[in-house]
């Protein structure tokens, strides 16, 4: 087994499973070139959906509800998928599908996910596409140097290294780019203006002219922590504000209702403590609470549940405390109820209630709202009403041409998971 691979720390690893299954989950054929990954990638989003603060039991048609969530089969993959998470002894289950889960944090959830991937017989491929993507993340890395080191620490013939970093290209496991006749593979999510080493292509490419108006966004952005995407568009045009973004200058994220869907563009830096590649799925959790809680701030009337202080209604929710009844929480939130991390039942008279499942995203969220760094994504330019249905992050929204089409959910399968989700079972 490589040397390196066995320096990487034990969550590090895990996290890149995470992050390696969500890359082959879109792209075709992936799934079975990169099997161990897939499997140990399907177990950990499964045992995500189950995590919370507290032992939680989650009777059946809650389970199959998180299953379908997932992108899981309730008929052919969940079984395996329990039976994978029982050995772990992270749940348990009951003759009749119920699962008792124990209590468990988004950042636990990471290194349960190496522990499945290696008890999951990985190829020498899969463990050196971690290596690899590793390695691209502490600087970037020209292909002769990665071919070199990967056939000697994987004992693998040159020939078949090369295929893995074009696949690992085409999957997403890295990001390159073309330098002096060859490929630079490096973290996409590490392509910072605050880091001119990586970005220093793209901004030598721009005129005086640019440069003034990315200023003048970036002066923006730093007051308000966000604007919507056609503030960004109005100021820098599309083109130029195309080519930032899929530079990782900036990052979008879009929130989708009855109204269409309105995306919102925030610094990098405006979650600094949160950009590392290693907690993607903790990050991008947050980032949707984040969308969701300023929906309800900026484009919720009072009648229907607009927030009014979110700092008190985060402390309320990180300490266990039910919020509501309000319209808003039963429409707003379906995302993030669907995922895990919030569990709603209907008010005694109107409404619905919340229950904060998952501690940290929340304080995650509380972070990045109270910090100023992003606590106006504010608003598109007219307001609306509408019901969030659905969340696309900025990993999504930057590669999403070079992987296989994604489309919004069926609305009958959003319908039939919220449905059972919210009379499976009770807090």
């Amino acid at each position: 087994m490589s040397k390196r691979y066995e320096k990487i720390p034990k969550k590090q690893k895990g996290a890149w499973v995470v992050h390696h299954a969500q890359k082959t989950a879109a792209t075709q054929n992936a799934s079975a070139e990169f099997p161990a990954i897939d499997a140990a990638g399907k177990a950990s989003s499964l045992l995500s959906r189950f995590a919370a603060n507290d032992e939680l039991h989650i009777p059946k048609k809650r389970v199959d509800a998180f299953a379908q969530a997932a992108g899981l089969n309730p008929k052919t993959e969940l079984a395996s998928l329990l039976d994978m998470l029982k050995r772990r002894r992270v749940i348990d289950t009951s003759q009749n599908g119920d699962v008792v889960a124990l209590g468990l944090t988004t950042v636990a959830t990471v290194q349960h996910a190496c522990d499945i991937f290696e008890e999951q017989d990985p190829t020498a491929e899969e463990r050196a596409s971690i290596v690899i993507a590793d390695a691209a993340s502490a600087s970037p890395v020209m292909r002769k140097e990665s071919i070199e080191a990967i056939s000697d620490e994987f004992a693998l013939p040159t020939q078949r290294v090369g295929e893995l970093l074009d696949r690992s290209e085409l999957v997403g496991f890295v990001d390159a780019e073309a330098v002096d006749g060859s490929r630079l593979y490096f973290n996409g999510n590490l392509f910072r203006r605050d880091n001119l080493t990586k970005v220093s292509r793209v901004l030598a490419s721009l005129s005086s002219a640019d440069h003034v108006k990315v200023a003048e966004l970036d002066s923006i952005l730093q007051a308000k922590g966000c604007v919507s995407v056609s503030a960004a568009e109005r100021l820098l045009g599309t083109v130029l504000f195309d080519k930032l973004k899929a530079a990782g200058m900036y990052d979008v994220n879009h929130v989708m209702n009855a109204s269409g869907e309105h995306g919102f563009v925030t610094r990098p830096a405006a979650f600094h403590k949160f950009n590392d590649p290693m907690v993607d799925d903790a990050f991008d959790l947050a980032k949707a609470l984040v969308a969701a809680l300023t929906y309800g701030m900026t484009l919720r009337s009072q009648g229907t549940g607009r927030i009014g202080s979110v700092e008190v209604l985060l402390r309320s929710l990180i300490s266990g405390r039910e919020i509501g009844p309000a319209t808003a929480i039963g429409e707003d939130y379906r995302v993030l109820e669907t995922k895990g991390v919030i569990q709603t039942r209907p008010g005694p008279q109107y409404g619905h209630l919340m229950k904060l499942l998952k501690k940290d995203i929340g304080e995650m969220a509380l972070a990045v709202l109270t910090t100023g760094e992003a606590a106006s994504l504010a608003a598109v330019d007219r307001p609306f009403e509408g019901n969030m249905s659905g969340y696309v992050g900025p990993e999504q929204s930057r590669d999403h041409f070079r992987r296989k089409r994604q489309t919004p959910e069926s609305k009958k399968l959003t319908r039939d998971v919220l449905s059972a989700l919210r009379t499976g079972g009770t807090f």
